[in-house]
């Protein structure tokens, strides 16, 4: 359902110029026309199927239905993403449409904002295989909503470029987002914490100029400092109060969670499910790690924390599996206080002894 602001055009951003930019710079599907991409949806479809049934009995985390594997190309991607950041931000939205109400500057405000928006999701969409996306609303009911889905133009750009067998490769792309599935459709409580922190976070920020001045000054303090003032936290801890901080924090500390969870169940099941995985992993580790230019593109548009989250997540996780054994992290999903705070991720020690885990294989 669109935000409140909409029927009155005051959203803070023109969300229909933010998906044309994006779908612009996503470019044409290469191969959505191909011949090769008619096996996509029944493999997907396959694969989607089959590595659903060994997560769950790997992982002991099985949702109350069956995960729908929907095959989309770039644009229908950027569409998905659109519809799902506008509603997790409808919070903050709804409060800065009423002030953009009356302001002059809104209109170019809008613009702005929907362009850079644009960029960074098409820059991405030429990028992602896969993902689970719980926030997607969609038109036909909650269930048709529940969707897993597979960027065709990106997967078989891969697998051509490194003669990945098909079956393979998309068994292990599913791997990992049903893995994400599981987690938010296997733990109850999940998806409610998850959209509690994003809300504390987005519900307290003021559109106040003053708060704008008083993050330049610790922005400014902390490269008198030597140390860079969105490493962190990234542009918004520069606006968060403490309390805001403090659910950032939260919100990084279960998406590294769950990050290192999915790459270590989809690489011990692909081990074993799939021919040619561990050339796989290495080429999507390349890929992910890149340098130069595309560092640099990673580190302005925020996407350098996401990556971080893949490298402390994966290694709490290795770390908690060499010690306890991997059913181990069965206790994080017993409820909100057992999961690991952003401080134990690099302390796993100091986790299992908070919860009591047994450190015994």
């Amino acid at each position: 359902m669109p935000a409140a602001g909409a029927a009155n055009g005051t959203e803070p951003v023109d969300w229909r110029l933010a998906e044309r930019v994006a779908r612009g710079i996503a470019g044409r599907d290469r191969f959505s026309d191909s011949y090769l991409g008619a096996s996509l949806h029944r493999d997907f479809a396959r694969a989607t199927s089959d590595a659903e049934a060994a997560v769950a009995d790997y992982t002991g985390l099985r949702g109350p239905d069956f995960a729908v594997a929907e095959v989309v190309d770039r644009g229908g991607w950027v569409s998905a993403n659109v519809r799902s950041m506008r509603s997790m931000l409808a919070p903050l939205t709804d409060r800065f449409g009423d002030r953009l109400a009356t302001s002059p500057l809104a209109p170019v405000g809008r613009r702005v904002a929907a362009t850079e928006l644009g960029l960074l999701l098409g820059y991405v969409a030429q990028r992602v295989l896969g993902q689970y996306d719980l926030l997607v609303p969609d038109d036909d009911g909650p269930a048709a909503g529940d969707r897993v889905y597979y960027v065709g133009a990106n997967v078989l750009a891969l697998e051509k470029r490194y003669a990945f067998r098909p079956a393979d490769f998309r068994l292990w792309i599913a791997l990992h987002e049903v893995t994400h599935r599981a987690q938010f459709t296997g733990v109850p409580w999940l998806r409610d914490y998850f959209m509690e922190q994003v809300h504390s976070l987005l519900s307290g920020i003021e559109p106040d100029p003053g708060l704008l001045f008083a993050a330049l000054g610790r922005a400014v303090e902390a490269i008198s400092q030597g140390r860079n003032p969105v490493d962190e936290r990234g542009v918004m801890g520069l606006l968060a109060n403490d309390a805001q901080r403090a659910a950032m924090d939260r919100v990084q500390a279960l998406m590294s969670l769950l990050e290192g969870h999915g790459n270590a169940v989809m690489n011990h099941l692909g081990a074993h499910m799939v021919d040619g995985q561990a050339r796989m992993a290495s080429v999507l580790s390349t890929r992910r790690n890149a340098r130069g230019a595309t560092a640099l593109l990673h580190r302005l548009m925020g996407l350098e924390m996401k990556m971080r989250q893949y490298e402390v997540g994966e290694a709490f996780v290795q770390a908690i599996t060499d010690r306890a054994g991997f059913r181990a992290l069965d206790v994080a999903w017993s409820g909100a206080e057992s999961l690991p705070t952003l401080a134990e991720l690099t302390a796993p020690d100091d986790w299992l002894a908070r919860v009591g885990a047994v450190a015994a294989r």
